[in-house]
């Protein structure tokens, strides 16, 4: 079910994130094959551009909502991108 893409997402659970939110989160906990797999699926599944996606996600990695419905995914998409930050 594609999102608008610049649509406020309206919460719609008790921890506060949107339908959305917990559907980015959702696609970067999987597994890829490849890059080109996990774009098709952000373009099918979220109805959004990769780089819109990739915004998205940036912003929920500073959200504690986030870090509370799924830490695991979020601690590590922090720790990666602590990582880059570091090499730069």
């Amino acid at each position: 079910m594609p999102y608008p893409p610049d649509e406020p997402a309206a919460p719609s659970e008790p921890s506060g994130l949107s339908e959305r939110d917990r559907a980015v989160l959702a696609v970067e906990r999987r597994s890829w094959p490849g890059a080109g797999a996990k774009e098709r699926a952000i373009r099918e599944q979220l109805g959004i551009s990769p780089t819109r996606y990739y915004q998205l996600l940036n912003v929920l990695l500073d959200d504690p909502r986030a870090l509370a419905h799924d830490p695991v995914t979020v601690n590590r998409l922090r720790r990666v991108r602590d990582a880059r930050r570091g090499r730069r």
